[in-house]
């Protein structure tokens, strides 16, 4: 594909990409994936918990997408109908996951032994001064803080993460998580309640790093989305 017809389909609108998508540009539905890959493996991750997981979760998701296309209804935004599906999956993904833990622990664990979870340091003060390497500074900090907000309860991770860290509107969150706008808008402030609390200063200009999405993950889906795509001769 040349440069110029690449532009062409970076430009078009989500609508317009899934048109072309459904009657077989796979150029297009590259595109489309493009776009949103990061927004969706966001949302899987924090419901995952998990890189490789997450990642799974987003090629099956789109996989899903891509034989639904002509479903998709333009009444719906684009991003919000995707990032449902990526929901979904990983949802399936983490009470499929869940069984299986409950399986391998009832076979293993004595009778009167008891299903405690660890508990995790909760020491996370910043240090007075950023000290003379910056880079390492704030790269422990994502580290942090990414750990803080695998912290948080499910009831308000996947809400924090859409709105924080993807920028998602509430109205769009809402739709995708199938919740009441008043709900998100509740569970994301006593979710920033609750981090400010464990790092003890202002998140906000710091949380669009968090769960970066590396060129390279993003190739990994998309390839191999593609590749299942064209197996399948659609």
């Amino acid at each position: 594909m040349d440069t110029q017809t690449q532009h062409d389909r970076a430009v078009l609108d989500d609508p317009a990409l899934i048109g072309r998508a459904a009657d077989g540009d796979l150029a297009a539905f590259e595109a489309l994936m493009r776009r949103h890959n990061q927004q969706l493996y966001r949302a899987a991750r924090s419901i995952l918990h998990d890189e490789a997981e997450a990642e799974d979760a987003v090629q099956e998701a789109w996989w899903k997408a891509y034989c639904h296309l002509r479903d998709f209804r333009a009444e719906a935004q684009p991003g919000t109908w995707l990032t449902r599906i990526a929901i979904n999956e990983a949802l399936m993904r983490r009470r499929r996951n869940r069984s299986r833990e409950a399986l391998i622990q009832s076979a293993y664990q004595a009778p009167h032994e008891q299903d405690t979870m660890p508990t995790l340091d909760p020491d996370t003060a910043a240090p007075d001064s950023a000290g003379p390497d910056q880079m390492a500074w704030r790269a422990e900090l994502r580290r942090r803080l990414e750990q803080r907000i695998d912290e948080l309860p499910d009831l308000y991770r996947t809400v924090f993460v859409l709105r924080a860290v993807e920028d998602m509107p509430a109205a769009e969150v809402a739709a995708a998580l199938e919740l009441p706008e008043a709900t998100v808008r509740v569970r994301f402030m006593r979710a920033r309640r609750l981090l400010q609390a464990a790092m003890q200063q202002d998140l906000d200009p710091r949380a669009a790093g968090a769960f970066s999405f590396a060129g390279h993950r993003c190739d990994r889906i998309v390839a191999g989305v593609l590749a299942r795509v064209r197996a399948a001769g659609c």
